[in-house]
């Protein structure tokens, strides 16, 4: 599994310009899965991203996380994290899992989401053309990694801010 996690102050997002989920100050969850994805991604994940202190608190230091601000967050299932581009210009979505594995893990990485935030989670519609609108709250935007042929110690060392004092190479994260 990959995500791609927006601090953001809003966000929301469209089906058929319909609005399907939205929320207030929180996260905006760009979530990827591959077929060999497990139950153990999502509980990794889940725990990573309620956990994650990318909040600042009274001294505008990045010491809070989502549950301790009581933010909302919105998962929005995005199989393009999967892409590879190793050969030609056209990406490949080969590692993307079909609907058969991806929607059941979808679900449950939003009801464990929910369930370790104490709210529900906004949500998209697998497989649906979604427009996403946010309002970014930082130039933080943490990409995770959690595959089952990583160990959490590999895993862990590919948490990745796109802020620019990071001094890790997102390609030595991303295959």
């Amino acid at each position: 599994m990959r995500v791609v996690i927006q601090r953001v102050q809003h966000a929301s997002v469209s089906i058929n310009g319909r609005v399907k989920s939205s929320i207030g100050r929180g996260l905006l969850i760009l979530l990827g899965i591959e077929e060999a994805d497990t139950a153990d991604d999502i509980d990794w994940l889940v725990r990573k991203i309620s956990q994650l202190r990318i909040f600042d608190d009274e001294a505008g230091v990045m010491n809070r996380s989502v549950t301790d601000v009581g933010g909302e967050a919105l998962v929005v299932s995005q199989f393009t994290l999967m892409a590879s581009y190793k050969k030609g210009n056209r990406p490949s979505y080969i590692r993307a899992a079909g609907h058969a594995t991806a929607i059941p893990l979808y679900e449950t990485f939003c009801q464990r989401l929910s369930e370790a935030l104490g709210q529900p989670v906004g949500t998209g519609e697998f497989g649906a053309d979604m427009k996403v609108e946010l309002l970014n709250d930082s130039p933080q935007h943490p990409n995770i990694i959690s595959q089952a042929m990583l160990s959490q110690q590999t895993a862990e060392s590919c948490i990745q801010s796109s802020s620019s004092t990071t001094k890790r190479t997102f390609w030595k994260c991303w295959p």
